[in-house]
């Protein structure tokens, strides 16, 4: 049998696991190899200081993961550490093993007495996904994997009726939940016995922290932009990307980060990072920025014998590059989780993204247990206009920027 060696940290939290958990891990902690481990014990095997004992004819195990993360065999390797595997003739045991992607979770919907582990927590809300993951824990033994587990008590509703806390949403919102009466739709105003939440958070979220040996470096880059044509959109409601008038408060504010994120000024300080680094990543929100920061590399590369660049987006999915020097160009939504990244220690944030959590994952790529690095460099370009100050502000909070809120009086003009 293979031989696994455990750190601390996640010898700590095996044995603290059960059914129904959160583990807790930050970015690049282990978490993966640890739910393994855990499934593993829970099955009948042992980790021993000498070796593994096998496990006694153990459940089918069904992995449901990033997209990315299953076509990049991420999962496999993890597997093989314990002999098992997704192809039979690798697998030491008779069961079955399947990783897919959250897109698919409505698949298994009818598989009974089998061990799921959710990597990463997508089941905030109450939609498909989150229908889809009931039906599931009710009918199996599992475990969820994530870095950030909740924001506030309604993102651990699904995880609280899962465990049987409470038979649905309507008896949490009934005993926890006070609404704002003046909204046209649901605002939580505040929640009301938190002490029964805070117990049953605590049973369940199992908390993996370990000491990093990576100093992460947050550096904020102050950019100029075109005040007059930020005043101009601010005062008329007028899109002057599109020469009509702003219709509403999501239009309105992209309009405003549009405006400050096309600045020159900015174009210039990712290019001096650039020389300063040599490897970036460089996390991105919209096309425009893309096609900004395509353009500013396809000059940077002109006199430059080696060097590339390489995206990650809803449009192309290509590799971290592997030459001297070179720029990985990421989209937050389609990027933010499910790979890593070693071979550099330079992250820009040419815009903010608006949650939290997404940033918190962004940062993770290259804050890894194996990195060879010990300092990591982040650098967030921001603007000092009010719109940048208020995303700061929220994500300072942990909480999700909310375009309404910056907008509260806004009224489309004809």
């Amino acid at each position: 049998m293979p031989f696994v060696v455990l750190k601390t940290h996640q010898d700590e939290a095996l044995s603290r696991m059960k059914n129904g958990c959160i583990l807790n891990g930050g970015t690049g902690s282990g978490k993966s190899l640890t739910s393994i481990a855990y499934y593993f014990q829970e099955q009948g095997g042992v980790i021993d200081s000498k070796g593994l004992i096998p496990m006694t004819n153990p459940r089918d195990l069904y992995i449901i993961t990033a997209a990315k993360k299953r076509d990049d065999l991420e999962w496999e390797k993890e597997l093989l550490n314990f002999g098992l595997s997704i192809y039979p003739e690798k697998n030491k045991y008779k069961n079955n093993i399947t990783v897919d992607s959250w897109n698919n979770i409505k698949k298994y919907t009818k598989i009974y007495g089998a061990f799921f582990i959710f990597d990463e927590k997508k089941v905030n809300g109450w939609g498909a996904w989150t229908k889809a993951f009931l039906n599931i824990a009710r009918k199996n033994r599992w475990i969820m994997l994530t870095a950030t587990p909740g924001d506030n008590w309604l993102d651990y509703l699904p995880v609280f009726v899962a465990n049987g806390f409470f038979k649905n949403k309507t008896d949490f919102t009934s005993k926890h939940v006070i609404y704002s009466p003046f909204t046209n739709y649901p605002k939580v105003q505040r929640y009301i016995n938190e002490g029964i939440l805070n117990k049953y958070r605590n049973y369940i979220l199992v908390k993996m922290d370990f000491d990093r040996h990576t100093i992460a470096h947050h550096e904020i880059i102050i950019c100029n932009y075109d005040r007059d044509e930020y005043k101009y959109i601010k005062q008329n409601r007028w899109n002057i990307y599109k020469n009509k008038p702003i219709e509403n408060a999501g239009e309105y504010c992209l309009c405003l980060r549009r405006c400050v994120n096309s600045s020159e000024d900015r174009q210039a300080k990712v290019l001096d990072l650039i020389d300063k680094h040599k490897k970036v990543i460089i996390f991105y929100s919209h096309d425009y920025e893309l096609d900004i920061l395509r353009h500013i590399l396809d000059e940077y590369m002109a006199d430059k014998d080696d060097f590339s660049v390489a995206e990650w987006n809803g449009h192309k999915h290509e590799p971290v590059p592997t030459s001297e020097g070179w720029a990985y160009l990421v989209e937050y939504t389609a990027g933010c989780e499910a790979w890593n990244c070693i071979t550099t220690d330079t992250i820009i944030f040419y815009s903010q993204n608006y949650s939290y959590k997404v940033m918190v994952q962004a940062a993770g790529r290259i804050d890894r247990m194996n990195t060879p690095f010990r300092d990591l460099y982040y650098y967030h370009l921001k603007s000092t206009s009010d719109i940048d100050k208020a995303i700061t502000t929220s994500l300072k909070r942990k909480k999700k920027f909310n375009e309404s809120d910056f907008a509260p009086k806004f009224e489309k003009k004809e």
